[in-house]
């Protein structure tokens, strides 16, 4: 016995030492064999990293374990991935492991988990899942593998998985997209018998869309489906089945058989029941909240039919349709219900072709409190030229739907909707603007409605506002609102709204808007910048960044003319009177046209544009200034106080007119270092403050000359020009009394200047030093001028001023020194010269000798002073 004991756990450890040691030597051969089968069979390359082989895991199967895994296509889909998979697990027979490359390679079954399937179909109609390469074709029975070339890949599977996998389907030519996210599918059953049964399970989230609209977003469904496979005909039966859309429970049965050259298709489903908690099941519950104790009366049912074939110029055939009668709901910790609800809907297609696709809406129609609101609609032509028309008609009042029905709404609703409406129009008329096909008859009123959100400052309280529906153009008749203290009230047409909402055309109107107060702050985020904590998030902090970053921009979809006029604009600290003129917002621009306020006890006006088309916004402006008071402006006004920092401390009136361009910060201000242009500024009856100017009070105290106050700068005018930041001031001339001034320079917008202020000062002024030596010279030669330069330099709020006041006094006395030393030697030297030509005879010896002493005295003191000093010692 225990030499039989030995044999056995010999034989079971020789087995388990195989069992281990095979993979080992066979894996590398056997990965080879999957790649090099699987790519033999496809036109596609078909990849992966990493792969194991493992006898133990499905023993007595052999298992193979292939990590991302991915498959790409070829021309003309060349490069893009189809299939990308982080884990494929496949289980085959251990005889398998032992078959060459050019033998059938069956697989038991399969598991994908973590994949990204991404299915196209170009303009063509080519789709790039088709990549089986041509072979005959593979029958089930013996007899019909006998009469054909089996293929060197073959599925024998008894059960598969495919797990969080998302599921991408982007057809071009039907313009149709689908996309399963979560999506979770299995099944198990013996594809080796030629009739079987599979059973399977699926859960999915799914969005469909077509020409760019989505009809269907991120919606749930599940589907547990017994299917009766005869694999001999292809034909697929639902044997017993449930799906679920959201809640709502659908159950069908009938099949789908695929032929050669079409599929057959026969489906029926309905509603296991008529509750109508079944139309809230419908509803996602994210919407429809917990429906287990909402109460409800009335019948709710879906019902269809889905039959015909499937090639490429047929659908087939749809007759589904969606019934409520005489229901309500209630939720339990809602105080009002919703009553009276009717729904005749149908969803038909009764020729198999796409085009003949349509959607009724016979009745719709509900109550809440005493507000009754109804509607009436179809669509024809779903994908060629879709023809609507509908009708609405009822009254609802806003304030009773989150107290019927538990909406989440960050803000209440509050007032009362009317409308009388009814619409007729297909899509290409809309596109075309073929008035006579488009037929709009009707009104919408909206009365007492308050709207809040986090992107408007405060609450827009609507009195009142009424819109009348015609063919050609939708009026806005009246528009009375409130917001923060501002007020309007606006009148305007809009000519193409249907064009806007249904074919991506510009919406275009114009609007006349008037106001009695119109605080800008009231449609302005303040922009507070919030420390970060060290426990907000990384996508808070991400999502904030991000957002501070971003700019207002124009939407480009507005085409739109505005017609203002306020009687009073606040914004920061200015106060705009009787603001009129033309607002254009066309091309992602605001284009400004003969805007004219009164503002600083004058008048301005406005024209150029500000354009946001780019990432940065930019702005070119021509300003018109007439009589402004120049204390007021230039103290409260940014720009104009950059242009002109020492304008602040004159007073009077001024006219200018300003060119200028440049970037805008993301508050909408200007980038002053982007700044450039010129102004033509004229001063008027203008006086200067020096106590207002640090600069001005600096120099005033230099030159004791003159006296700031009384200069008179009427009628003065200058030119500037501005750019990067700085502005330079051509030099302009000016007087006091009979001082002539000449001023020149330049400043920047960081408040650094430097400016030159030459004078031409008569020499009386200079002195009493001076004074005394121009006593001495002729009246003639006492009206001379001395220019004196003085250099203001610095900042305006710690400025420089020096002068050369003190050199140009010293070289004007030694002028006024040497220039009477040369009219006396002159003089005297004139004077004997005159007397010589005299007759001497008639001069007396004395009166000569007392000339010449004369003469010698007067040379004496000019150039012997101090040698006829020292000899007196």
């Amino acid at each position: 016995m225990k030499k039989v004991y030995k044999i056995l756990i010999g034989f079971v450890l020789v087995i388990f030492i195989l069992l281990v040691s095979i993979p080992l030597l066979f894996q590398d051969k056997i990965l080879g064999l999957v790649k090099e089968t699987v790519n033999n069979n496809v036109n596609a390359k078909v990849d992966f990293s990493d792969g194991n082989l493992s006898l133990l895991r499905n023993f007595p199967n052999a298992s193979v374990t292939l990590s991302n895994v991915s498959v790409i296509n070829h021309k003309p889909f060349d490069g893009d991935t189809l299939l990308y998979a982080k884990d494929v697990v496949l289980k085959l027979k251990l005889t398998e492991l032992f078959k060459a490359s050019s033998d059938q390679l069956n697989i038991k079954s399969f598991t994908i988990d973590n994949a990204l399937v991404s299915v196209m179909v170009n303009e063509k109609g080519k789709a790039n899942y088709d990549i089986a390469k041509p072979s005959t074709e593979v029958t089930v029975n013996e007899e019909a593998s006998k009469e054909s070339e089996p293929s060197t890949f073959g599925l024998s599977i008894d059960g598969y998985s495919i797990s969080n996998t998302t599921i991408k389907y982007n057809d071009k030519k039907g313009k149709m997209s689908l996309l399963l996210n979560d999506f979770n599918h299995s099944g198990y059953g013996d594809f080796s018998q030629s009739n079987s049964e599979l059973t399977t399970k699926t859960t999915s989230t799914i969005s469909f869309g077509m020409d760019n609209v989505y009809y269907a977003k991120n919606q749930k469904i599940s589907l547990d489906a017994i299917l009766g496979m005869d694999l001999v005909n292809k034909k697929f039966s639902f044997l017993k089945n449930e799906a679920k859309l959201n809640n709502l429970a659908l159950v069908f049965n009938g099949f789908v058989q695929i032929n050669e050259n079409n599929q057959e298709v026969h489906i029926d489903f309905k509603t296991p029941s008529s509750d109508f908690k079944n139309f809230l099941g419908l509803i996602p519950e994210v919407y429809a909240k917990n429906i287990a104790d909402v109460k409800t009366t009335g019948n709710f049912s879906v019902a269809g039919k889905v039959f015909g074939t499937i090639d490429e110029k047929n659908i087939p055939k749809l007759d589904i349709a969606v019934n409520a009668k005489n229901a309500s709901f209630k939720y339990p910790d809602l105080p009002k219900s919703v009553r009276n609800i009717n729904i005749n809907a149908q969803l038909k297609n009764t020729t198999g072709k796409v085009k003949n696709t349509f959607i009724t809406i016979d009745n719709l129609s509900f109550k809440i409190d005493e507000d009754v609101f109804s509607g009436k609609g179809s669509l024809y032509n779903l994908t060629t030229n879709p023809l609507v028309k509908a009708n609405l008609n009822g009254t609802l009042n806003l304030a009773n739907i989150n107290k019927a029905y538990p909406v989440d709404l960050k803000n209440e609703l509050s007032g009362k909707l009317k409308a009388n409406l009814r619409t007729s129009f297909d899509v290409d008329a809309i596109k075309k603007n073929i008035v006579r096909r488009i037929k709009n008859d009707g009104t919408i009123e909206v009365s007492d409605f308050v709207f809040s959100s986090k992107d408007i400052v405060n609450p827009l309280k609507i009195k009142n506002t009424k819109i009348n529906f015609d063919p050609k153009v939708i009026s806005l008749t009246k528009f009375d609102a409130k917001t923060g203290k501002s007020d309007m009230n606006a009148t305007g047409k809009i000519n193409n709204l249907l064009g806007f909402l249904l074919s991506n055309k510009k919406l275009q109107g114009t609007f006349n808007v008037k106001s009695n107060n119109f605080y800008v702050s009231d449609f302005m985020q303040k922009n507070t910048d919030t420390p970060t904590n060290d426990d907000t998030s990384k996508e808070e902090s991400e999502t904030k960044e991000i957002s501070t970053e971003e700019s207002l921009k124009i939407p480009a979809f507005l085409d739109c003319k505005v017609l203002a006029d306020a009687k009073t604009v606040h914004y920061d600290n200015l106060t705009l009177k009787n603001v009129k003129g033309t607002l254009w917002l066309k091309d992602e621009k605001a284009i400004l046209q003969n805007v004219n306020a009164g503002i600083f006890n004058g008048q301005i006006a406005l024209n150029g544009e500000v354009n946001t088309q780019k990432k940065q916004p930019t702005f070119a402006m021509k300003l018109g200034v007439k009589s402004f008071d120049i204390s007021q402006s230039f103290t409260r006004m940014d720009l104009l106080k950059s242009l002109s920092p020492i304008a602040g401390a004159m007073n009077g009136k001024l006219n200018s007119d300003i060119n200028l361009s440049g970037s805008l910060n993301k508050d909408f201000t200007p980038n002053l270092t982007s700044v450039s242009g010129k102004a033509l500024a004229q001063l008027l009856t203008t006086k200067i403050n020096p106590e207002n100017s640090k600069a001005l009070s600096l120099l005033d105290n230099k030159l004791s000359f003159i006296d700031l106050t009384k200069l008179d700068l009427s009628d003065i005018k200058t030119h500037l020009s501005f750019k990067q930041g700085k502005v330079a001031v051509a030099p302009f001339k000016l007087k006091y009394k009979d001082i002539g001034i000449n001023i020149g320079g330049s400043h920047g917008f960081d408040q650094s200047m430097n400016y030159n202020v030459t004078l031409d000062v008569p020499a009386k002024y200079l002195g009493s030093e001076v004074s005394g030596l121009l006593s001495k010279l002729s009246a003639k030669d006492q009206n001379i001028t001395v220019p004196v330069t003085a250099t203001i330099t610095g900042n305006m709020t710690s400025p420089s001023v020096t002068t050369d006041l003190s050199s140009s006094v010293s070289k004007l006395s030694q002028k006024l020194i040497q220039q009477q030393k040369d009219n006396l030697v002159k003089n005297t030297l004139g004077n004997l010269l005159g007397k010589s030509k005299k007759d001497t005879t008639k001069t007396s010896t004395s009166t000569k000798d007392a000339t010449v002493n004369k003469v010698k005295d007067v040379l004496g003191g000019l150039f012997g002073k101090k040698k006829k000093e020292k000899k007196k010692k």
